[in-house]
């Protein structure tokens, strides 16, 4: 009886895309949401800063907004991932919409550029909670030879809806001013999300449970995990394995970071350098725009991709592709020009971002993976902070925003590098040995 009533708990959490197709769309629902909070700020607030107060050629004042931003959602990825192994992945994604609620409020209410830093606290907040675990909750969900694709979904339906949000606030700042615009788009998006994730959304915590007792008793077929570490580990020994001890966790943890400082320039600076090179609003709005709904129609192909033929070769072509989209930017001239140094920089994103995800995923055992995710985007995260002092120092320094492009494509080439050299493949068919 104990045995017959053990199957038929197990059966109700099988992973796959097919079996749990509801809950996957569901799911990309919640991260295309997520998205488009981030994506209000990707082209209306950079370009229009000086009316928060921020003089012009300030560039570090100015990436002050994106050090909150990135220091509070790299620290926030971690403890989403550490808390909902406890409390569960629905209950932290609810968090991450209950903090985004001040957003809206602070920007229409803004005295200086300092309501915006704060702001992004609530907005760093969000995206660590909310982001985490759209993430968390596919890969619960799948199985590990589709981890590829479910996460280049999550990362196509995020990174689409910034493109989109950012065109869109863009438009609507023109017709109702900028702070109207962030106002009402921020807080219908925000209100609409939560209530969909309240009403429908699954906790998807049993699944990994369920996985994890397969590894206990021997009936899980799947990837090689890495040895020395305990079956519950602590925060701490998480944290130190994916942060330095382990080689392949920590290549795939500096190319996060490289891939962020890079994202930190195309947020904040590539916006105010077409705004120096004479486009207007919506043009810079339909050029980064481009940038970001390439990137993310572009994981579709890129995450199944690396289901093919692993991880390692889309995200060492990935940092370098991406490098080079940058530096095109400063050689040519024009909106058609620049339009296409973004599609390339999209395609750059496309081939690493999601197959980074999948790779920590890849060699993470479900009673820990969340802890290993939340460290690695820890660290992911904590580029754009990094970025956001080190390119607006070269930039205000040089008083010249190209020679951030230059730097920023250099730690890309030197990330690529680092990751052809230190990190094993890890897609489950093809890590035959425990992945070093």
């Amino acid at each position: 009886m104990g045995t017959k009533s053990t199957i038929a708990a197990e059966a109700v959490y099988i992973r796959g895309i097919r079996a749990n197709l509801s809950q996957f769309i569901q799911q990309a629902i919640q991260v295309f949401f997520v998205g488009l909070v981030i994506g209000m700020e990707r082209n209306v607030l950079p370009v229009l800063s000086e009316d928060f107060g921020v003089p012009k050629g300030s560039f570090l004042f100015l990436m002050s907004f994106v050090v909150s931003f990135g220091f509070v959602k790299g620290s926030l990825n971690f403890v989403a991932g550490r808390l909902s192994e406890r409390i569960g992945r629905k209950k932290v994604l609810l968090l991450g919409w209950l903090a985004a609620l001040p957003i809206p409020f602070m920007i229409l209410c803004a005295q200086s550029w300092g309501w915006i830093v704060a702001a992004n606290i609530f907005l760093g907040i969000n995206q660590g909670f909310a982001w985490s675990m759209t993430v968390t909750s596919k890969v619960d969900i799948t199985k590990a030879e589709q981890r590829g694709f479910a996460t280049g979904v999550n990362e196509f339906a995020g990174y689409a809806a910034v493109g989109i949000g950012g065109l869109a606030t863009g438009y609507l700042a023109q017709l109702y001013g900028p702070r109207a615009a962030l106002f009402g788009f921020t807080l219908a998006t925000i209100f609409l999300a939560a209530m969909i994730a309240f009403f429908f959304l699954k906790e998807t915590l049993p699944w990994a449970r369920a996985e994890s007792r397969e590894h206990a008793n021997g009936s899980y077929s799947g990837r090689r995990l890495p040895k020395g570490i305990s079956d519950h580990p602590d925060t701490w020994e998480v944290f130190t394995l994916v942060s330095f001890k382990h080689p392949t966790f920590r290549a795939l943890c500096q190319a996060g970071v490289a891939n962020k400082i890079a994202d930190a320039l195309l947020w904040v600076l590539f916006p105010i350098y077409l705004h120096e090179k004479g486009l207007g609003l919506v043009q810079i709005g339909w050029v980064t725009a481009v940038y970001g709904m390439v990137w993310g129609a572009s994981q579709l192909l890129t995450g199944t991709l690396s289901d093919i033929i692993g991880r390692k070769v889309p995200i060492v072509a990935g940092l370098w592709v991406l490098a080079a989209g940058i530096v095109s930017v400063t050689f040519v001239q024009g909106m058609t020009a620049w339009t296409v140094s973004a599609a390339v920089m999209g395609i750059g994103m496309a081939l690493l971002y999601p197959n980074l995800i999948a790779s920590v995923a890849d060699i993470s055992h479900p009673n820990w993976r969340s802890s290993a995710l939340g460290t690695y985007r820890y660290w992911r995260d904590t580029g754009y902070a990094i970025g956001a002092v080190l390119l607006g120092f070269v930039a205000q320094w040089g008083h010249d925003i190209s020679k951030a492009f230059w730097v920023t494509a250099l730690i890309l080439i030197v990330s690529g590098i680092l990751m052809a050299l230190g990190a094993s493949e890890t897609h489950p068919s093809k890590n035959v040995h425990t992945v070093s």
